[in-house]
């Protein structure tokens, strides 16, 4: 199954050219490892009103399968992430979020501290992982093995994975 992502990066420095988004692109090579094609990318600041138009406009105008964001999901201030993102989905899909905080917690005890949230907005799978290029790849390792089930579960298409 080929799926088509975009990735968000949320980061007040980044979006003014002062820091490199390291973690945009990690998720860009874990995502070619799938040979999903990576359609939309950007760079945002930590404004809950510009991360929810891009979530909504990459759900509903360009029907991408997952929205990955990077950043703006812990305890800081300016941290709105997933305040964003419920502004937009449907539905939660907390048990992706549980999967990736206790998998980090095997780690350290600073996985406890993220307020990341995952769901669905009509047949986009939308998924804030963390602003660190290192936690990205560990977060997103945990949900490799599910997301192509997940995503063609969103898409309302029949899966290898059901029983019949």
């Amino acid at each position: 199954m080929t799926f088509r992502v975009g990735i968000l990066t949320v980061s007040d420095l980044g979006a003014r050219g002062l820091r490199e988004d390291t973690s945009g692109q990690a998720i860009r090579e874990m995502m070619a490892s799938l040979g999903a094609t990576v359609e939309r990318y950007e760079v945002v600041p930590d404004e809950r009103d510009q991360i929810a138009l891009r979530l909504r406009r990459w759900a509903d105008e360009d029907g991408l399968d997952l929205v990955l964001t990077t950043g703006g999901t812990g305890f800081g201030p300016r941290d709105v992430t997933p305040e964003a993102t419920r502004d937009v989905i449907d539905r939660e899909a907390p048990a992706l979020v549980i999967a990736m905080v206790s998998e980090g917690l095997k780690r350290t005890p600073l996985a406890m501290l993220t307020r990341a949230v995952a769901g669905l907005r009509g047949r986009t799978l939308i998924v804030n992982l963390p602003g660190s290029p290192r936690a990205v790849q560990e977060n997103l390792q945990v949900l490799l093995p599910v997301l192509p089930h997940a995503l063609e579960l969103a898409r309302g298409e029949p899966s290898p994975h059901q029983s019949s």
